[in-house]
């Protein structure tokens, strides 16, 4: 069993780690808002993973290709949102001071809460992709579905968490090299840009 796990592993590491929108938004979060707040943020694209995982696992992919339109309704869906998020993000004002991030609530804005960053992975087209690669990539590790469904479902939510944990600490920690507002604008700014990025592979 560990010889087929450590493979499941790897690429769900590999697919988590990487960066894209969730990262952008982690990054952004922890900067903005600290660690211990964006923890809804963390848990809600953890689950997010888990259960498309899970539904890819027990024949996502098959509704996806009997009703194609699915993908391209996820896609506007999921466009739309991240685009006003970049703009919230771009536009979002520093915060009072770095060091209260994690000890006050003082600070304007609010962080993506659990159900936002939940709908978000699923309105994600890169999370469909994966995951149901995934669930395609490893079916033959078992023959039974809902097997193979709890393993790329716990695979994905450890790496969801990792991943997004590492991303949140490391905007938390240039958080804490920044001393003036034009240097968290030109952050939030570039941070924006940089979701609005992470976009354009979604429609190639």
């Amino acid at each position: 069993m560990p010889e087929t796990l450590l493979p499941v592993l790897s690429f769900t590491l590999a697919a988590a780690l990487s960066p894209g929108g969730a990262t952008t938004l982690a990054t952004a979060s922890g900067a903005q808002f600290g660690f211990r707040r964006s923890v809804p943020f963390i848990m809600g694209i953890s689950i997010g993973m888990l259960t498309l995982s899970v539904a890819g696992a027990l024949g996502l992919a098959n509704l996806v290709r009997a009703f194609p339109s699915i993908e391209l309704i996820t896609k506007l869906i999921g466009t739309s949102y991240l685009v006003w998020l970049a703009f919230k993000i771009a536009m979002a004002p520093p915060p009072p001071s770095a060091q209260k991030l994690e000890t006050d609530g003082t600070e304007q804005g609010q962080p993506i809460p659990f159900l936002g960053a939940f709908g978000l992975l699923w309105l994600n087209p890169k999370g469909w992709a994966v995951t149901i690669g995934a669930a395609a990539s490893f079916s033959a590790i078992t023959q039974n579905p809902t097997e193979l469904a709890v393993i790329l479902g716990s695979a994905f939510a450890f790496s969801g968490f990792l991943s997004m944990a590492l991303w949140c600490a490391l905007g938390l920690s240039l958080s804490l090299l920044l001393t003036s507002d034009w240097q968290w604008r030109t952050v939030n700014v570039t941070l924006g840009a940089l979701l609005i990025a992470s976009i354009i592979p979604m429609w190639l």
